[in-house]
């Protein structure tokens, strides 16, 4: 037990000190630089001077202290919070490939016709069903599907659209974002 007078010294900090008074278990303290600080008895050791620090660290139950380290302290997590402009959207992929399972004698032409229809068969849907936000998957190609769907896209009030995230899509993608009209 610690009394008034006896030399401490902090665990875990460089510091030293002397007891001023003890209540309970709280250990108030004057530092070598005459700070005055309150620790736990728990978190002080005694010690006669220092020469005989070593001797002291020696006498204590080395389980206890260990103990108290390995004890795990609670851990607080911040969860990650998403942005709330980031909406999930609709991705709609116009590669030929994916609309229809043979594209044999299909002109360029007759493609380019299916895979516009189809952009515009979902725009229309997500302007009935207020959907926010949609991305087409157009790919790079030659640029010709893509100065289409610009085309198709520029002739609806409403609608805004950009080239979609890059380092998820590429150049190929473009997202549509439908103004909502409140009536």
């Amino acid at each position: 037990m610690l009394t008034k007078g006896d030399k401490v010294s902090v665990l875990d900090e460089a510091i030293n000190g002397t007891v001023v008074s003890v209540k309970n278990k709280e250990v108030l303290i004057e530092t070598e630089d005459g700070f005055m600080m309150t620790f736990s008895v728990n978190e002080l050791l005694k010690i006669q001077d220092s020469s005989n620090l070593m001797n002291s660290i020696k006498r204590i139950d080395l389980e206890e202290v260990s103990k108290e380290k390995a004890e795990p302290k609670p851990r607080s997590f911040v969860k990650e919070k998403k942005d709330k402009r980031e909406i999930v959207a609709p991705e709609f992929d116009l590669h030929i490939e994916k609309l229809v399972p043979n594209k044999r004698g299909m002109s360029n032409y007759d493609i380019l016709t299916l895979q516009t229809e189809t952009a515009k068969r979902h725009i229309e849907f997500a302007i009935k069903n207020r959907i926010p936000k949609i991305v087409f998957i157009h790919g790079v190609g030659e640029g010709i599907l893509k100065a289409e769907l610009d085309f198709l896209l520029g002739r609806y009030d409403g609608i805004d659209f950009q080239d979609a995230n890059y380092q998820k899509y590429g150049l190929g993608a473009t997202e549509v974002y439908i103004r909502q009209n409140n009536k």
